[in-house]
Order: structure tokens, then C-alpha cells, then sequence
């Protein structure tokens, strides 16, 4: 929970996205601080501090203390510690942690399906989108219960109508929900949206809203870290204008099989290539430089990377894909199951820049067959995931499942649920069974209650309250008691703070 916190601290740091600035005051001195009345919020520019974005409409108060300038989120006017701009990321995300809810843990769990702007198939106000008398930038209906409701703070960016609309949309979002569960703000993320059709020189490439670029195979063909490297650095920074914080990418899986539909977004097949390529993407993505830097290389310009898809997806049965349930299965004729680990092991987790790895790591669907005990996909299998990726390959940061593995399959040829393996569980055991494998997010989950539901299975089991990191007792009679401040010795809890399980 702390590395998602983390993140969202880094968030916090960017917003606003305006370096510290001098203020010369009219008598020739320097002012302390000025507030610039924005279209869709405020900016508070201070000497010597980063500038602070906020909507006046979220009840967030900006208080002095030191003569630095915060946010108070809670709009109490005291300064939290996590509020504290000056202490490390870490001790904010530590403070943090403990003042959360389990249900606000729960939607910080949970990361979007795709947004497209305008919502379809949804409505504004109650209304289809074509008659509410709405903006592509207004959120839709199901955008604010997510947002409000189940505490989800972690959001897929599709389809756009405009880069325009793309970051008012962010500024909504982040305007709702400042005021809301400790102010973490929404990181919004991006599937690869920089690659150019083949008649870009006639038509996409002439709109001018992004820039356009080969795919991945393409930049491959380069075989140049450092054109890949640029290519990170000018993508990264068309990210943060579009009010996007994460790259759900590169795709480091090794290309082994041009049958494979999804082969032209790899970096080929030549494991060493792939690993120079997949480190250099990231250290362009996520590496501020000068008066953007923040902390430990992070800073105004930096985007996340979630690099995908543990332990390499790019070994389908037949050429087939994961997506759907006639391609489940990853094989290894070649016995080459580790050298597909190693863009990952050796280019991902081992950048050159001072960020050190990608923020995250995403997952395949797929069934890495008969290469552990169990053949379930990769985001159920506790050996890939906690054994293999956290333990062998060190990685300590966020894990999210591929999309929608937790939800039913339809029919095996159809685009639906992933459950590969964990067919007959229901929702909630699958949610239960990937954290027990040890993932940190549900990708494609917008609702918390099975998160919640998988949690209290946690408890029961383990009979304690892991993240509160409470201990056990069982009774005579089979009570089982989940406490941080004890009980008697007759078994009688006498602190309302105690909770008692049957």
C-alpha cells in the first residue's frame, strides 16, 4: 500500500505543474506568495515552494506555516505530515497509510477500464451524452460513482476527443475528489497512443494534436536506446499536458512468434536488444532532469511506467493471445521460460536513470504452462508473482493483474473475462487468491465491494488484520478475536475498537 501511496505523493508534488518562481513585489522586494485565478481552478506561486494547484469549489484550505505555503486537505487547517511538502515521499506515504480506511485501501486497489471522452453507452446528469448539453470534458455518470463512491483513484484513459479535452476532463477529476479521502489525487494512465497508422502521411498525422511515431518494432528496427530513449522523453511530456500520469507500457515481452497479433508492439525478438530498448523507454518516461527534478530523479515531467506482461506474454500457444480463452495457455517448447524474464530482470528493473526501475509491473493473462504447481494465469500464480518476480528478481514495486481476470469468462472467442485457471471461483475468491498471490491492484475493477469481500476472507483465514498488521486469538468456543488494544482474560472484549468474528 505504501508504493501506491508513494506514487500518489508524487502526484501531489506534480500538481499544479508550474516550477517555483521569483515574485518581484511592487516596491521592489519579494512577495511571499500570489494566487492566479485559472478557467478551472487556482494556482498558488510562493517563493522558494512548489506551486500549488486547487479547486476553490473542493473545500481544500491553503494555510502558511514557516512561511511556506500547503494544502490542507481536510480543510482543518493544520498541517498533516503527509500535507508536508518538504518531507521525503516516503514519510509522506507512511503517514498516510495509517490514516486510511479499509474501504479507502479498498479503492486505491482498484485501477479503471478504459475511459473514453465522451463516455458511450453511459449518461450525463441521467441524460445520453447527445442530449445532456455536456463537454466531451464533463465526467459521465458512472465516472463520478467510481470516483466518489468506491474510492477508485487510478484511471484508464482511452479515446479522446481532443488533447484539449483531455486535460479540462483531468482538472474535473481532480476538482471532485481533492476533497475526498486525504486529497489522493486520480492518476490517470495511457495504453501506447503515440504510434502512426499507415497513412499517417495523409491523414492522422496532419490533426498536429501528438505526436506520431513507428511502433514498437519500428523503434526496434533503430536498434538505438537513445532514439528510444527521446522518444520516452517527448512522449512523457505529452502525457503530463494530457493530464495523464501513467504509461501502461512498454511491452517488454519477447516477440517469439510473429503469428501473435500483438508481435508489432514488442521490441522484437532478441532477448539483450529488448532488455537496452524496455530500460531506455522507462528512463525517458520517467526521468526529470534540472529544475524539474523533484526527488531521486521524479519530478514535474515525469510518467510512470507499468512494464508488461510478467514473465513474458509473448510465448502463446500457437501465436495465439490471452485475451481470449482459445489462447490461455504460454508454452516453451525451448525450455526458454527464464529468457523471457529477462527484459524485465535486466532492462526494466535496472534503469540507468536515478528513478532505478519501472513503478510497475503488469501481469499476463496468460497460463505459464506447467513451469510451477499450479496452472492458473500469471496474476492468481503466488510462485510467479511473490516466489519468482518479488523474491528471485527483487522487484519492490507495484504489481497490477492484466485486465478484467477476475470477472466471468462469456465464451472462449469472445473479449470478456480472464479467470484463466480459477474458473469455478467466484469473483470474490479470485480477488482473494490474487492478493495471496501477491498483487497490489485489480485492473478493469471499478467496484471495491469484492476487494472487500476478498479482505475479510483474509481475516478469517489468517485471523488477523493483515494490513492493520493486528494479531489473534480463538476461544474455546471457536470466537475468533481480531484486536490491536486486547481483551480480558475471560474473553470479553471491553474496547469498542475491537471487532469480534463468529
Amino acid at each position: 500500500m505504501r508504493k501506491i501511496l508513494a506514487a500518489a505523493i508524487v502526484a501531489v508534488s506534480f500538481c499544479g505543474g508550474v516550477q517555483s518562481v521569483a515574485l518581484p513585489a511592487a516596491n521592489g522586494g519579494m512577495e511571499k506568495m500570489r494566487i492566479i485565478e485559472k478557467e478551472d481552478y487556482n494556482l498558488v506561486v510562493q517563493k522558494d515552494g512548489p506551486a500549488l494547484g486547487y479547486s476553490p469549489e473542493s473545500g481544500v484550505k491553503i494555510i502558511e506555516v514557516d512561511g511556506k505555503y500547503f494544502k490542507s486537505f481536510d480543510g482543518s487547517g493544520k498541517l498533516l505530515p503527509y500535507e508536508d511538502w518538504r518531507l521525503p515521499m516516503e514519510e509522506r506515504a507512511a503517514d498516510l497509510a495509517k490514516r486510511m480506511t479499509i474501504d479507502e485501501i479498498a479503492g486505491l486497489m482498484l485501477y479503471s477500464d478504459q475511459n473514453k471522452l465522451p463516455m458511450p453507452n453511459d449518461t450525463y446528469g441521467g441524460k445520453p451524452f447527445e442530449e445532456s448539453g455536456m463537454k466531451a470534458y464533463d465526467l459521465s455518470d458512472s465516472q463520478i460513482r467510481f470516483l466518489t463512491e468506491d474510492n477508485l483513484r487510478h484511471v484508464l484513459v482511452s479515446k479522446v476527443e481532443s488533447p484539449e479535452t483531455s486535460a479540462r476532463w483531468n482538472n474535473k477529476v481532480q476538482a471532485l475528489i481533492e476533497g475526498r479521502t486525504h486529497g489522493i489525487p486520480a492518476n490517470n494512465s495511457s495504453d501506447p497512443r503515440h504510434s502512426a497508422f499507415a497513412d499517417a502521411e495523409f491523414n492522422p498525422g496532419n490533426s498536429g494534436d501528438i505526436s506520431l511515431w513507428s511502433n514498437m518494432l519500428g523503434l526496434a528496427a533503430t536498434f538505438s536506446p537513445e532514439i528510444v530513449e527521446e522518444f520516452g522523453r517527448i512522449a512523457g511530456r505529452e502525457y503530463r499536458l494530457l493530464g495523464l500520469a501513467t504509461a501502461l507500457s512498454p511491452q517488454a515481452d519477447l516477440g517469439t512468434d510473429p503469428r501473435w497479433y500483438r508481435y508489432r508492439s514488442t521490441f522484437g525478438p532478441e532477448p539483450k536488444l529488448v532488455a537496452d530498448l524496455t530500460r531506455a523507454y522507462c528512463d525517458g518516461f520517467q526521468t526529470s532532469t534540472g529544475d524539474d527534478e523533484i526527488e531521486n530523479g521524479w519530478g514535474r515531467r515525469s510518467v510512470n511506467t507499468m512494464v508488461k506482461h510478467w514473465p513474458g506474454g509473448g510465448s502463446g500457444e500457437g501465436g495465439r493471445d490471452a485475451h481470449y480463452g482459445n489462447g490461455k495457455y504460454a508454452v516453451y517448447p525451448g525450455g526458454c521460460y527464464e529468457l523471457h524474464k529477462l527484459p524485465f530482470t535486466e532492462g526494466a528493473f535496472k534503469l540507468n536513470g536515478p528513478t532505478g526501475k519501472a513503478s510497475a509491473v503488469m501481469p499476463y493473462y496468460t497460463v505459464s504452462y506447467n513451469q510451477t504447481d499450479e496452472n492458473v494465469g500469471n496474476g492468481f500464480n503466488h510462485e510467479i508473482i511473490t516466489n519468482q518476480l518479488r523474491g528471485e528478481a527483487g522487484y519492490d514495486g507495484v504489481v497490477c493483474t492484466d485486465w478484467i481476470i477476475t470477472h466471468d469468462e462469456r465464451h472462449p472467442g469472445v473479449h470478456s473475462g480472464k479467470p484463466w485457471g480459477v474458473e469455478s471461483m467466484t469473483e470474490a475468491e479470485r480477488h482473494y487468491k490474487v492478493l495471496m498471490a501477491g498483487c497490489d491492484q485489480f485492473g478493469g475493477n471499478n467496484v471495491k465491494a469484492p476487494v472487500i469481500e476478498a479482505y475479510e476472507m483474509g481475516v478469517k483465514e489468517h485471523c488477523e488484520d493483515k494490513p492493520r498488521d493486528m494479531r489473534c486469538y480463538r476461544d474455546a468456543d471457536g470466537h475468533v478475536y481480531d484486536f490491536a488494544f486486547g481483551m480480558n482474560w475471560d474473553g470479553i472484549i471491553d474496547d469498542d475498537r475491537v471487532r469480534r468474528y463468529k
